[in-house]
């Protein structure tokens, strides 16, 4: 892992805020305006609003989040990621996923994140980020001839 590159080094800061709920370390490692795309729920856009998210979830599932392995080409970085947690049974758990990240001024600004929780009850027929703009960024769509 490039855990050297400095992209690494903020993800694991905003996860070290991310894991203690700590909302101006986050906030140290985003753009004003970042993006958090998810599969399960609309995005959250904006630097105080995606640390108050974490910080407000963090007590309620009492997560860890680690870097486990990280790729980075230009302003991108794309990592694996493991999250102990403790599930609504009460008991500890791990899910793992993989996040896109792109950077704009060593920061973060914007969060494209891929994980299913078996725990939340999925009522759709794929798995597409919410809200995301595919079309506008050259993605394959339905409308893609």
């Amino acid at each position: 892992m490039s855990e050297q590159h400095p992209f690494v080094q903020t993800i694991n800061k905003y996860y070290r805020g991310c894991s203690t709920a700590n909302v101006e370390l986050m906030k140290e490692t985003f753009n004003d305006d970042v993006v958090h795309y998810f599969t399960h729920h609309a995005p959250i856009r904006g630097a105080q609003n995606l640390a108050e998210y974490w910080a407000k979830m963090q007590p309620r599932i009492q997560a860890v989040w680690t870097c486990d392995h990280a790729l980075v080409d230009g302003h991108q970085c794309v990592i694996e990621w493991t999250m102990s947690w403790v599930a609504p049974s009460k008991a500890k758990e791990m899910i793992r996923g993989a996040e896109w990240y792109i950077f704009r001024d060593a920061r973060i600004s914007e969060i494209r994140a891929y994980y299913i929780n078996r725990h939340l009850p999925y009522d759709r027929r794929n798995f597409e980020l919410d809200s995301f703009p595919y079309e506008d960024r050259g993605y394959t769509t339905l409308e893609t001839p």
